[in-house]
């Protein structure tokens, strides 16, 4: 079976993929290895590739082989797969790009940024001066609020 890459050539097949209307997971034919990922890592539960579009040099993703959509689909199990995976990829970065710090990201549904809705975490090397701004948060919450919020969140 010929493989094809992961991101189409077609402007329109690229615009169904962000839009959903994709037929097939492209993760999925990555795991499968009928479409082509630039895999770094691999055990028996995921897989890390480098991510198309890179925040900075050494962005990856790491990919569960079985296909759950987003976090709220995603079985405990397999999210502590992913975090040992995730945990492995960011000292491999570490040594070999020699970063002092990493991102780990994962976006769930479409109002949360989620592109490809199989779930994966990117990890993204961190350096000194990078310039990259990933902070989150509009403003200092008051501690009413936040005391309010977490009687409502309690499990």
């Amino acid at each position: 079976m010929e493989k094809i890459m992961y991101w189409p050539k077609r402007a329109a097949d690229a615009l169904k993929m962000v839009l959903g209307l994709e037929k097939e997971c492209v993760f999925c034919k990555i795991v499968a290895g009928s479409a082509h990922g630039n895999k770094i890592y691999e055990d028996a539960h995921c897989i890390a590739i480098l991510d198309l579009y890179p925040a900075a040099d050494g962005h990856c993703l790491v990919i569960p082989k079985d296909h759950h959509a987003d976090i709220f689909d995603t079985p405990p199990k397999t999210l502590q797969a992913i975090a040992v995976a995730c945990g492995k990829v960011a000292v491999q970065l570490q040594k070999k790009l020699g970063c002092h710090g990493a991102n780990i990201i994962q976006n769930s549904g479409k109002d949360a940024g989620q592109v490809v809705f199989h779930i994966h975490f990117h990890v993204i090397p961190r350096f000194s001066g990078d310039g990259i701004n990933l902070k989150v948060g509009r403003s200092l919450g008051h501690p009413k609020s936040l005391e309010q919020m977490q009687e409502k969140l309690k499990f």
